[in-house]
């Protein structure tokens, strides 16, 4: 199968410059470089400066090519460094709602789920409503981001258009290894996200494994800390029912 996810060198002498693709990508590297206004996850501004991440474009999603670009990044990413993330940028569309964003991220992931060709990972519960669980595919448990244009005081998940970041779960526990080390990583993020959001850090945030804590959680952050009425998902896709179908274009 062909790679179609890209380098930070890659991307513009891949796509004019008055293209969608290369002006959200120039958006993303202002956020990346700012040394004004630090972008408050250490970990992908790191990976962006070592060029560790890669980047999917695509319009409009199509899951078929998304589980198999996700499946080889997966298959190569340790090959790219110890702060890879694979980041899936979508063309801007009319701005939707939060909520509408918030169904569009979880049907993908579960539609992703249903097309995943390998066994869920023994290790990782399979519902979601779990501390130890963490979305799963090609065998990888892996923490995913959405940021979206109906963010606005959440600067930290906006993005001019539909975004999903896909980190593997191994990338955190190399960075958050000990005790020691996650505490110093998690107050350096929490110091540079109080001044970056105008709102307080959600209380959602919080250590992989937390008895009290759930990952779902995290990868959705609404912008006025309160948590989605109901959880995604009881099983994610364990049914194998019909996907959703698709209606809404917005990105």
């Amino acid at each position: 199968m062909p790679r179609l996810y890209l380098k930070n060198s890659d991307v513009r002498s891949s796509y004019p410059v008055s293209s969608w693709q290369t002006v959200l990508f120039s958006e993303f590297e202002a956020q990346m470089c700012s040394d004004a206004r630090p972008f408050p996850c250490v970990f992908g501004v790191a990976g962006y400066r070592q060029d560790q991440l890669r980047y999917l474009f695509l319009d409009p999603i199509d899951v078929n090519v998304l589980g198999e670009q996700l499946a080889l990044f997966v298959s190569e990413a340790r090959s790219h460094g110890p702060n890879t993330s694979l980041v899936l940028f979508t063309r801007p569309r009319p701005v939707q709602t939060l909520d509408a964003y918030y169904k569009k991220f979880w049907r993908t992931l579960d539609e992703l789920a249903r097309i995943d060709k390998s066994p869920w990972p023994a290790e990782i519960p399979e519902t979601v409503d779990h501390p130890m669980w963490e979305f799963s595919f090609a065998g990888e448990p892996i923490f995913v981001v959405c940021s979206t244009p109906a963010h606005v005081m959440r600067q930290s998940r906006r993005s001019s258009a539909f975004m999903m970041t896909f980190q593997p779960r191994w990338v955190f526990d190399k960075i958050l290894g000990t005790e020691k080390a996650a505490a110093a990583a998690f107050a350096h993020v929490r110091e540079r996200l109080i001044p970056f959001d105008t709102t307080s850090p959600s209380p959602l945030l919080g250590r992989y494994g937390d008895p009290e804590g759930r990952e779902y959680s995290q990868y959705f952050l609404h912008d006025d800390n309160q948590p989605a009425s109901e959880c995604p998902f009881h099983r994610l896709a364990q049914t194998k029912t019909p996907p959703i179908e698709d209606t809404e274009q917005a990105a």
